[in-house]
């Protein structure tokens, strides 16, 4: 009997801590992580995407501006640092790891937006069909990256904020909850201004005996 009497203790015990976890939003704090590290993956996702870029973009540009090696090489130095930054979402929660992810995007993002630059002077590349599909996918591709970071730095915030919150709080240093750190927004202007994409219209070929 006594032990029949033990579980049946244990048994309410155990309801009423669940139910005293609802109450200070412990399931809140389980869907809010659930929701940052959602976030995450797609920030990454996107990031990989317009790495996949890069090297059909260098080896197209390369084709008609060989003599453009500094830019070249800086867009394939960038994109390797990028490569080794492939972080998750518990180590995008340190704010040194976190930015050292931001400065590696941030390089490349510079380094192709020079690419681009350099681009005007050859116009032979501006008009060649593989060029400018590249250059429509890249744009494509950075909108994408800003709506992605919009959304994680939505959820961190929501995050972050719900963690501070009375009672909730209590909850987070029971169970060793720490903010999240979240992009900085100094740049956040620039980032999300995705790159220009100009069509020069193709120079008509000469009249023949012209």
């Amino acid at each position: 009997m006594n032990c029949i009497a033990m579980r049946v203790s244990a048994w309410m015990a155990t309801a009423a801590l669940a139910l005293s976890l609802t109450g200070c939003g412990y399931n809140d704090f389980q869907r809010l992580d659930e929701q940052t590290t959602s976030a995450w993956s797609e920030v990454l996702n996107q990031y990989q995407r317009r790495a996949d870029l890069v090297p059909n973009l260098v080896a197209t540009v390369k084709g008609f501006a060989a003599q453009e090696e500094r830019v070249l090489t800086e867009v394939t130095n960038a994109r390797s640092r990028v490569g080794q930054m492939n972080i998750s979402a518990d180590q995008a929660s340190d704010p040194e790891t976190l930015k050292k992810f931001q400065a590696a995007q941030g390089e490349l993002s510079g380094a192709l937006s020079r690419l681009l630059v350099v681009s005007e002077n050859y116009p032979e590349l501006k008009s060649n069909e593989n060029f400018r599909d590249l250059q429509v996918q890249l744009e494509g591709t950075e909108n994408r990256v800003t709506v992605a970071r919009n959304r994680y730095i939505q959820s961190v915030q929501a995050y972050n904020t719900h963690i501070r919150q009375f009672p909730v709080n209590i909850t987070a240093k029971l169970f060793g909850y720490q903010p999240k750190a979240n992009f900085s927004v100094e740049n956040e202007a620039a980032i999300s201004k995705a790159p220009t994409v100009e069509f020069a219209p193709a120079t008509p070929a000469p009249a023949p005996g012209g």
